[in-house]
């Protein structure tokens, strides 16, 4: 195995120890920051989050792997920064206002970042203004919506409506998700995209951006 496939299996069984030791080997022997992260990190939380969607994993270990995947990065950050190692767009993620879950919304995040997403994660409750506030703010393409009650999903609406208004909808892309929301409410509030799961948001997500 090499160093890059020993990276990703320590990812996966959440050693955070061996990942930044591995990382630090791997600069170490003149790896760039840059094949170290998508080579190793990536390819490791990206199995992850494929065993998170066929039901093999669960959040515990997807949160313990995303431990070691920020561990990796952590060693990484000043080289991707001499590197140059751009990120692959910004997403501007947030539980609706009214809503303070964030399960759900934390594993989306983990998952994007596992993909070389920038993520800006607002937190729970956010308001329509805020939402579009960070995304003039952070340049984001993408808007990620979570609600997980049927009483605060259909403030998405307000959010799609504050993009309109202020002529920035056709700049980006609307993503909804959560256990009360559908393909047809998401068509319905004129969003972009829904997905049922984490894993699949943050495919769905790296699509949107190279279309």
């Amino acid at each position: 195995m090499s160093l890059f496939d020993d990276i990703s299996a320590f990812l996966q069984k959440g050693k955070a120890q061996d990942v930044k030791d591995l990382v630090q080997k791997a600069l170490d022997e003149g790896n760039n920051a840059k094949d170290i992260l998508e080579n190793g990190l990536m390819v490791g939380m990206g199995i992850i989050g494929a065993k998170f969607k066929n039901n093999e994993v669960f959040v515990p270990e997807v949160l313990i792997a995303a431990r070691a995947m920020n561990a990796g990065i952590e060693i990484l950050k000043p080289h991707m920064i001499k590197d140059k190692v751009e990120s692959k767009g910004k997403v501007v993620l947030g539980t609706v206002k009214g809503d303070l879950h964030d399960i759900g919304k934390n594993l989306v995040k983990i998952m994007m970042e596992g993909k070389g997403l920038e993520v800006v994660d607002l937190g729970t409750d956010v308001s329509a203004e805020k939402f579009l506030n960070a995304v003039k703010e952070h340049k984001a393409h993408i808007i990620a919506c979570s609600a997980l009650l049927t009483t605060t999903m259909t403030y998405m609406k307000e959010i799609v409506k504050a993009m309109e208004e202020s002529g920035i909808r056709k700049d980006v892309t609307i993503m909804v998700g959560g256990a009360p929301v559908t393909e047809n409410f998401c068509q319905s509030i004129g969003a972009d995209i829904y997905t049922s799961d984490a894993a699949s948001a943050a495919e769905r997500a790296i699509l949107a951006l190279s279309a």
